[in-house]
């Protein structure tokens, strides 16, 4: 695919492609290795858009520390991140990766790095000072010099990297002028692209957000702002900072399990009808993110070890995610060693009708099947019964959405709190109130799941699972006094969590055995044809049909290019109707 030069000094134009190196190496990557993938992407995946080469987290990390260990990194006298110089020889005496971008540069490739919000924990300790780089001298204030410990916010430590990094004030001016200094130093050593952690969906700081925006907007060289990981995210919450920067995830970290891909379906069809996709960003424009291609050889999350296995997913399997990605505009970002590319994988991720859609499509929506029983036909199930189940998800606290909970007596001794909204059945939470003496928490609540109560409910879930999934996994995690798991009831009917300040929701959608066993998308392409993807993620054998009629109405297209051919989990042939007047195609 060649990228039109006219648009090239703009943001994301089309979806962000290229590969990051998390799936394949955790943090462990060294310059060697990166510049080796680096290479294989100019050489075998530009010509088809593979424009970034991204280094993931950590790249600051001595190997004698761990994932989240405190005291590995290295700092700067002002406290920003540098590259670790065991792993990144060429950064050594602060130069940092200028010599890495350049090289990448040469390739004709774009250099990215992974970044986490706010302040890391050692700077914080340290108390470094804060460059004022209009100055270049320490940032001074109201009579007074100010540091680290000025701006960082311990509270609000990340997450899933609670002793490296916490959030800081970014609406005052030593918060910003620490922000302007990490990305003005960063674009001097030839960063295009930042994928910025810890900082969206339950961990939503939208300070920081407006502020590294606003500091990348005024910056001469253009840098892609991506934000990551997205737990919880909601469309609400993208349309506050989707004009604010230009891919954001809207899952948590897929890896290769058929689940994680299976519940893509139901996030990147609510972000298409909320019409996010492709909407005006940074600089450009801004796309939703279903996460990295976790294909080919990889690693394992949160380990010391390089990539040492193979994709767990089929054929089939990938097939889909691909083909969802593709269809639902996401950035595509390849997740495996590249040194290691297999002939199938390749053909896949360079396959020229999927590339085309994911590029220059437009109209890119979900076909309403389970809205029209009629047209679709499941061999030995009723499709006229479709039972509901309720799935847990976050939003902000002024979606009415939000509202719902109250409550009840449960039995003598116990009280829960339930979520009700018209004449759906309730979902309800054993409560449980904390002691007197645990005041930092007082009139907080922690929520049991039903019949498992040494589980808590958890601002953290992996991504929205229905009702029948959650005694496995999802929104509940062990019990623990942790921020994540408290809770309060509000007078207005909002469940609202202490750490994040998101509020939970439940969304009544059709039993998994239907809704999620027959889907389709449908997009229309830059020369007015149609395309259409249908999938069959049940385990029997599937006949889905639709009417042209019917896809007229959702699409203004009239020429109908195709479909993407076969059953997209078990590998069996979908068949058809002759009422589309397309022969089944295959990728």
């Amino acid at each position: 695919m060649i990228v039109d030069s006219s648009v090239s000094s703009q943001n994301a134009i089309f979806p962000p492609r290229g590969w990051n190196s998390y799936d394949s190496f955790s943090w462990v990557i060294s310059e060697k290795e990166y510049l080796q993938n680096a290479d294989i992407i100019s050489q075998r995946l530009l010509v088809h858009g593979y424009q970034y080469a991204v280094v993931d987290y950590l790249w600051y990390r001595s190997l004698k520390g761990g994932n989240n260990s405190l005291g590995f990194d290295t700092i700067d006298k002002w406290g920003r991140l540098l590259p670790d110089p065991e792993r990144w020889p060429s950064s050594s005496e602060g130069r940092g990766f200028i010599e890495v971008a350049d090289k990448v540069h040469s390739m004709g490739l774009k250099f990215g790095v992974h970044l986490m919000a706010g302040i890391s924990t050692q700077a914080f300790n340290n108390n470094t000072p804060i460059l004022d780089t209009t100055t270049g001298q320490a940032y001074e204030e109201s009579g007074r010099l100010w540091h680290a410990k000025d701006i960082g916010i311990p509270a609000r430590a990340c997450e899933w990297m609670t002793n490296g990094f916490m959030a800081i004030n970014a609406t005052n001016g030593a918060g910003k002028a620490f922000l302007r200094s990490i990305y003005e130093l960063y674009a001097s050593w030839g960063v295009d692209f930042v994928k910025l952690d810890c900082v969206f969906g339950a961990d939503l700081d939208l300070d920081e957000i407006t502020s590294v925006s606003q500091i990348l907007k005024d910056l001469n060289h253009s840098i892609v702002l991506s934000l990551s990981p997205g737990v919880g995210a909601t469309p609400d919450m993208a349309k506050a900072i989707s004009g604010l920067v230009n891919t954001y995830r809207i899952t948590g970290d897929d890896w290769d399990e058929w689940p994680a891909i299976l519940a893509h379906f139901n996030v990147s069809r609510d972000f298409a009808a909320a019409k996010l996709i492709g909407v005006e960003g940074l600089k450009g424009n801004s796309w939703p993110d279903l996460d990295m291609l976790p294909f080919g050889w990889l690693t394992d999350p949160g380990v010391n070890e390089g990539p040492h296995r193979f994709s767990r997913l089929s054929q089939e399997e990938k097939r889909t995610q691909m083909t969802l990605g593709c269809m639902a505009k996401s950035p595509i970002m390849y997740g495996g060693d590249l040194r290691k590319l297999d002939k199938w994988t390749y053909h896949l991720i360079t396959n020229p009708t999927l590339l085309e859609i994911n590029s220059f499509s437009s109209n890119n929506t979900e076909f309403p099947y389970i809205t029209r029983l009629n047209d679709v036909k499941i061999e030995g199930q009723d499709v006229k019964k479709v039972p509901f189940t309720h799935s847990l998800a976050l939003t902000g606290c002024t979606d009415p959405k939000a509202s719902g909970w109250s409550s009840e007596k449960y039995n003598q001794d116990l009280e829960r709190i339930c979520y009700r909204k018209n004449q759906e059945e309730p979902f309800c939470l054993h409560k449980k109130e904390l002691l007197d003496e645990r005041s930092m928490y007082k009139g907080k609540l922690q929520l049991m799941v039903i019949n498992r109560k040494q589980f808590y409910l958890d601002a953290y879930p992996k991504r929205t699972l229905s009702n029948q999934e959650v005694k496995k996994e999802g929104p509940f995690s062990p019990c623990k006094f942790e921020a994540s798991q408290m809770w309060e009831l509000k007078s207005n009917g909002t469940l609202i969590n202490s750490h994040s300040g998101m509020c939970a929701t439940v969304e009544y959608v059709q039993d998994e055995g239907y809704a999620n066993g027959i889907r389709s998308w449908v997009a229309t392409g830059r020369k007015g044809e149609t395309y259409v993807a249908f999938f069959n993620l049940n385990d029997e054998k599937t006949t889905i049909s639709a009417k042209i009629g019917d896809l007229a109405s959702v699409l203004p297209g009239r020429k109908l290019r195709g479909c993407m051919g076969r059953d997209m989990w078990s590998g069996r042939t979908i068949q058809i109707n002759e009422m589309l007047s397309a022969k089944a195609c295959t990728l």
